[in-house]
C-alpha cells in the first residue's frame, strides 16, 4: 500500500471521528480536507461510508448500556417503548427528504463554497439560539414527547446541506424545543445511530460497485482512526457542555467558513472547482 495513501486515510479518519458528533459539520470538513490532500473521486465516496460507520460504532459502544437497557425493556417498560418510538418519529423526516433529494444534493451542493456559507450561517444561528432564554421542558431524553422528537427530526433535515451539520441541527433544535443541553446532546447521539446506519446502507448499496478488495487496508486505517477519535470527541463533548455553552463551536464555524470564502475570493485556493 502506498504510504501517502495510508496517511490520507489516517487524516480523513481522524477528521471524521473528531467532527462527526461536534456541531461543526463532519461532511463539510471531509469535503474540504479531502480536496486539500487530493483524496477524491469514487474512492472518496466509498471511503466516506466506511469511516462514518467507524464513528457511529464508537458512539454505540459508548452508550451500549443504554441501548441494552432499552432493548431488554421494550416488552415491559413504557419508558423504553416511548424512547424507541420517539427515535423512530425523529428519524423519519431525514429518511424521506434524504431519499428524495440525495442525488440533487450530491450533484450540486457538495462543494467547499457551499460548505463555507453553511458553516457561517449555521454559526450565526447557533449564537442566536444560545443567547435565547432556555425554557427547559425535558431534562433527559426519557422526558421527551413525540412532538418534540418530530420537531428535532425536521430540524435534522437541514443537515442534508453540506456544512450545516447533523449534530448542530439536532442539538440546536433540541435546545429550541425545550431540551436541556445534556438531553439535546445525547438525543443527537442516539438519533445519529439509526440515521447514519440507514444512510450508510443506502449509500453502500448505491455505490456498491466502488468497493474494491484492494482498498480494504486503506478503509481499515480510516475506520479504526474514526472509531478511536469519535469516542474521544463524544466523551470530551459531554464533559465540555456540562460547564460551557456551544458558543465556541459557533465562532469556530464562522471563522472557518470565512477563511474558506476569503481564500476563494482572493484566489489563494481554487475552491470553486472542487467537488466532493
Amino acid at each position: 500500500m502506498d504510504l501517502w495513501l495510508a496517511v490520507q486515510a489516517l487524516i480523513l479518519g481522524i477528521v471524521e471521528g473528531l467532527t462527526e458528533f461536534l456541531p461543526i459539520s463532519s461532511t463539510g470538513h471531509q469535503i474540504i480536507v479531502a480536496d486539500l490532500i487530493g483524496f477524491g473521486g469514487d474512492r472518496f465516496k466509498a471511503f466516506n461510508i466506511i469511516i462514518q460507520l467507524g464513528a457511529i460504532l464508537a458512539v454505540m459502544w459508548e452508550y451500549r448500556a443504554k441501548i441494552t437497557s432499552v432493548v431488554v425493556g421494550l416488552p415491559s417498560q413504557p419508558r423504553d417503548r416511548r424512547f424507541t418510538f420517539n427515535l423512530m418519529i425523529a428519524v423519519l423526516p431525514a429518511v424521506l427528504f434524504g431519499v428524495a433529494f440525495a442525488d440533487f444534493i450530491h450533484e450540486y451542493l457538495f462543494s467547499p463554497i457551499t460548505v463555507a456559507v453553511a458553516l457561517v450561517l449555521g454559526g450565526i444561528v447557533m449564537l442566536w439560539a444560545e443567547r435565547r432564554v432556555h425554557a427547559i421542558t425535558a431534562e433527559s431524553v426519557d422526558d421527551m414527547t413525540w412532538l418534540t422528537a418530530l420537531k428535532i427530526g425536521l430540524a435534522q433535515c437541514l443537515a442534508l446541506v453540506p456544512g450545516t451539520s447533523r449534530s448542530a441541527s439536532t442539538i440546536i433544535g433540541g435546545l429550541l424545543f425545550g431540551l436541556s443541553r445534556k438531553a439535546a446532546t445525547e438525543f443527537s447521539f442516539f438519533l445519529a445511530m439509526p440515521t447514519m446506519i440507514g444512510a450508510a446502507i443506502y449509500s453502500g448499496y448505491q455505490y456498491r460497485d466502488l468497493f474494491q478488495p484492494a482498498d480494504v487496508p486503506v478503509f481499515a486505517i480510516g475506520f479504526v482512526a474514526s472509531f478511536i477519535f469519535a469516542m474521544i470527541a463524544v466523551r470530551a463533548l459531554l464533559k465540555f457542555i456540562a460547564h460551557h455553552s456551544y458558543a465556541v463551536f459557533a465562532w469556530y464555524r464562522i471563522a472557518f467558513g470565512l477563511l474558506i470564502l476569503a481564500t476563494w475570493q482572493f484566489s489563494l485556493i481554487d475552491w470553486a472547482s472542487a467537488q466532493g
